[in-house]
């Protein structure tokens, strides 16, 4: 995770840098920056006509430059960076979508239980034409929806019984508009009576009703007192202009920001006395002010704060966030870090985009479940304290110069997609070079795996769990006496060899118990000599399979202490074998098993039995690699307590074959205690 996060920074960190490099460019191409102030003479009148648009001011009755050049001078400073964006907007030719109502549910749902935003909503009455043409309709759409109004048809041949109720027996315009100033409040609605079906003035009649919520200051002596009343809001929004009113824009962040930010325009048209103006810091007009307890900020005298609905909502969203924001904010960047994941998981192209969907749904899984606590403790009212500190943090920290950068990148990426999806899928394809060379420094195997090899590993996995629950996960021996377990039988009586073998750990086999085989006498050097001369033939080809398994099980991370603890002891085979004979290995299964405790003495020393394990069946030989056992050699007990070689049943259990070779019975499994027979006397089987 730590991994991830880091990458995700040092994406941030690269496109902070790009930014800069692509203001240098054009800076060294067009000689201008973004912030760079705009003398409105020398635009034309086209483009002061798509400022005005933007900024949501009318211009229908303005027909010369000079009227349209002051209209823009009275809304505010106009720079290289708003006038840029406002061309951009101009120019893409993208269709705005509008809701089509099917119904009383839908419309009240969308409409009047929304209490953050502004709705205009054409009503085709039954049997009737609509109000405004589809063209007119189709560019009223468009012009709306640049500040945040969202548009819909309701026709009532879908629902004429709520048309009725509602007294809409012709077709009409109807607007939605919050009627009080606290959020999540009532919507009124309104419905246009004008007589002229036109865009500006039906647009006129939208920004005067949404402007009609701003609070609105005349003379000197009511700035005043509203400057100095301390109330519920902590921030607030002047505009001092020279305006009949506000633009749409500012009207329309007042709907967006309802109960977070008071929003006051200051008419300063018909002042003489500007003297208190000066005192409180407003030296020139127009003027965007905003007033927090920490202090007045001039809104435009950083980056990217333009006079638009984008860059004011960017700005006031970071000072005044709601929860909904932070949510949003802290879901992208776990949903950014966790596409990481595509690019550091190493191997097939299957198990890359297995592990993206796993980690994308732990990430989310995680977030939301964090959040829960949170949303629950800022309820307490407890917490307001500490809820008033947090935003003073924000209000702090987004009104430097470094915040300011960081939101025009905002808006700079966030309006150019495709160049962010760029950036960051080449980072992501660096860092999966880097990742992919580390991984071959350190000879990883995992870098060459295909997608076959991938799919069956995971669904060897898959089945051995399926069909094979993992049998235990504590060590042996075991503390509890336990009765033999019954299901291991029925398992091999119904299915006897036919599943996969399950993927059972290892780890048991460092708690079988291990001894040194000991004899009462030792051997003469002659006769040792003479028995392996004997077996050395017999045992050669048996030996060199033993020798290559033991190669493959000591590459085995799970075994290295067996072979670590056996290096240096005697090898167990017929050359060093002087302390009991063979017995048949011929003879049927049964008497095998009866006679498993038996040894012979004939000619040789007895074996001293007083080393073994009490739980464990006296014997002389491994059936494992069918060779006596060696005076000093290493042996190893299974819990049924039929003993062999310690190499030799090592490399038997780690061949995924976890049962005695004699009995079957499994290898992790406590057995009750056997009986131990009494040794017999010198006199051999018969």
């Amino acid at each position: 995770m730590w991994v991830k996060l880091c990458c995700l920074l040092l994406y941030f960190l690269a496109l902070f840098v790009l930014a800069r490099v692509f203001e240098a460019v054009a800076w060294y191409e067009s000689g201008f920056l973004a912030t760079q102030l705009v003398d409105p003479v020398a635009l034309s009148f086209r483009k002061l006509r798509t400022i005005l648009e933007c900024r949501g001011l009318g211009h229908s009755g303005l027909p010369e430059k000079k009227d349209v050049r002051e209209l823009v001078e009275k809304s505010g400073d106009l720079m290289e960076g708003e006038l840029y964006s406002a061309l951009k907007e101009e120019e893409a030719s993208e269709s705005v979508s509008s809701t089509n109502f099917s119904g009383e549910m839908h419309f009240y749902e969308l409409v009047e239980d929304t209490k953050d935003g502004i709705w205009l909503v054409q009503v085709i009455a039954n049997d009737r034409s609509p109000l405004v043409g589809k063209v007119h309709w189709e560019k009223m759409v468009k012009k709306v929806s640049r500040f945040g109004i969202r548009t819909g048809t309701f026709n009532c041949s879908s629902d004429p019984r709520y048309c009725r109720r509602r007294g809409w027996l012709k077709s009409t315009l109807i607007m939605s508009v919050p009627q009080t100033s606290t959020s999540k409040g009532k919507v009124m609605l309104k419905e246009y009576s004008g007589r002229k079906i036109e865009v500006e003035h039906i647009f006129k009649w939208i920004t005067a009703h949404a402007a009609s919520r701003i609070k609105t200051i005349y003379n000197s002596e009511r700035l005043k007192e509203e400057w100095n009343k301390s109330d519920q809001y902590h921030v607030k929004i002047y505009l001092f202009a020279n305006l009949d009113q506000p633009p749409a824009f500012f009207s329309a962040l007042s709907v967006k920001f309802t109960g977070r930010v008071e929003f006051i325009f200051v008419n300063v048209e018909n002042w003489d006395n500007k003297s208190y103006m000066a005192e409180i810091g407003v030296y020139k007009t127009p003027s965007y002010i905003l007033r927090t307890p920490e202090g007045i900020y001039r809104y435009g005298s950083n980056t990217g704060e333009f006079i638009s609905l984008r860059a004011m909502d960017s700005f006031l969203r970071s000072l005044q966030p709601e929860v909904n924001d932070l949510f949003v904010l802290s879901l992208v960047l776990v949903n950014l870090m966790a596409w990481m994941d595509l690019f550091i998981t190493q191997g097939a192209t299957i198990k890359r985009f297995v592990v993206l969907i796993s980690t994308l749904g732990t990430y989310n899984s995680l977030l939301i479940i964090s959040w829960l606590p949170v949303l629950g403790f800022l309820q307490l009212p407890y917490l307001d304290s500490f809820y008033e500190y947090s935003l003073k943090l924000f209000r702090y920290s987004n009104t430097t110069t470094l915040a300011s950068w960081v939101r025009a990148d905002w808006m700079f990426y966030s309006s150019h997609p495709a160049l962010f999806l760029s950036t960051y899928l080449g980072h992501g394809l660096l860092i999966d070079y880097f990742e992919k060379k580390r991984r071959r420094n350190n000879n990883t195997d995992e870098v060459n795996a295909n997608n076959l090899e991938w799919l069956s590993s995971l669904w060897d996995w898959y089945t051995s769990y399926l069909f094979h629950p993992i049998a235990s996960f504590q060590h042996f021996p075991f503390d509890s006496d336990w009765d033999e377990d019954p299901d291991l039988f029925l398992e091999r009586l119904a299915f006897p060899d036919l599943w996969l073998h399950p993927l059972i750990p290892t780890d048991y086999i460092k708690n079988l118990p291990m001894w040194r085989f000991k004899c009462l006498g030792v051997h003469s050097d002659e006769e040792m000599l003479e028995t392996f001369q004997d077996s050395e033939s017999d045992s050669d080809s048996e030996n060199k399979e033993v020798f290559s398994s033991e190669k493959e099980v000591s590459e085995d991370d799970d075994l290295n202490t067996f072979h670590s603890r056996s290096e240096g002891e005697p090898q167990c085979g017929a050359e060093a074998c002087s302390c009991a004979n063979k017995y048949c290995h011929h003879e049927p299964y049964e008497r095998k098993a009866r006679s498993y405790g038996s040894y012979s003495t004939a000619g040789d020393m007895e074996p001293d039995w007083s080393s073994w394990p009490s739980e464990m069946l006296h014997c002389t030989e491994c059936v494992v690699c069918l060779e006596n056992f060696a005076n000093g050699c290493l042996l190893m007990g299974l819990p049924c307590g039929h003993v062999f070689h310690q190499n030799c049943i090592v490399m038997w259990l780690a061949g995924g074959r976890h049962c005695c070779p004699v009995c079957r019975w499994a290898s992790y499994k406590k057995k009750q205690p056997h009986t131990q027979p009494q040794p017999l006397s010198s006199d051999a089987p018969s």
